[in-house]
């Protein structure tokens, strides 16, 4: 498997790994600069010559893999006999310097509805790197000519389509989704809201819409879904900013997406 299909690999299946490469060579070394090696919790894939140089770069990487907050990191080596390698000796009598590079798990958003707000919505969160799910009841909000302006994300997007129960989608969802819910129906919200509660793995939880829309929905979940106080308050509404009072799609959509990506930063924090 090349070092790209690795890469791939390791995001499809939402795991973190290390991208070494050698950046800089001078000298005789066993690769010449530019050679890859990734490096995931129980496998590698690439080489960067083997020997002490990979060795030390591997253990390296999973230290990094098991650091909360890795940052890149230059590593320097002298390939000859008169330096103590921990991996044994390598003389090709040149010097290498190797550059290791976290791969994190990338975020994951799931916007419940995709009409006029959601789909400006999906336009911003597109530009970011995430897994971004968009799904919708309605077949005519999914169609490939009017997602056609998704066509050159950034993020990796997975469409969707939810005839009778959306709140099913849920339980596929990547550990950690934040999850937007703004549907055009209020019953379907409300569905979701509920289901949402009671789905363990996800992140933040935000639901559109009004106070009055929210003092209904909050009884209900309360008197017919059974949740406590606590829970309920997971559900973050009205999203957004709350000094951008625009009611244009577009201007709620970066409000919502500002909103966000601050959630995104306090999780950093």
């Amino acid at each position: 498997m090349t070092w790209v299909a690795a890469v791939g690999r390791l995001r499809a299946r939402r795991e973190a790994g290390v991208l070494v490469t050698v950046a800089t060579v001078r000298g005789h070394a066993p690769r010449d600069a530019g050679a890859k090696l990734v490096v995931g919790h129980r496998r590698t894939w690439g080489s960067i010559g083997g020997g002490n140089v990979e060795a030390v770069a591997i253990d390296r990487a999973r230290e990094m893999l098991d650091a909360s907050k890795p940052e890149p990191e230059l590593i320097d080596f002298a390939l000859n006999d008169k330096v103590t390698n921990q991996h044994g000796v390598q003389c090709c009598g040149g010097t290498v310097s190797v550059l290791l590079e976290p791969l994190p798990v990338v975020r994951a958003v799931a916007l419940f509805g995709v009409g006029h707000v959601g789909l400006e919505l999906a336009r911003i969160l597109a530009r970011q790197d995430l897994d971004l799910h968009l799904i919708d009841s309605r077949a005519d909000m999914l169609t490939e000519e009017r997602l056609d302006v998704l066509g050159d994300a950034v993020a990796q997007v997975h469409v969707h389509h939810t005839p009778l129960l959306p709140e099913e989608v849920l339980e596929e969802l990547p550990r950690g989704t934040h999850v937007l819910i703004m549907t055009h129906d209020h019953a379907e919200d409300a569905a979701l809201c509920d289901a949402a509660l009671r789905t363990s793995h996800l992140g933040s939880i935000g639901l559109i819409g009004s106070a009055a829309k929210w003092v209904r929905f909050r009884k209900r979940l309360s008197t017919e879904g059974g949740h406590d106080d606590a829970t309920i308050d997971r559900i973050k509404t009205p999203i957004g900013l709350a000094d951008v009072t625009g009611k244009e799609p577009a201007t709620i959509a970066v409000s919502v997406a500002a909103d966000l990506l601050r959630t995104f930063e306090h999780e950093i924090d």
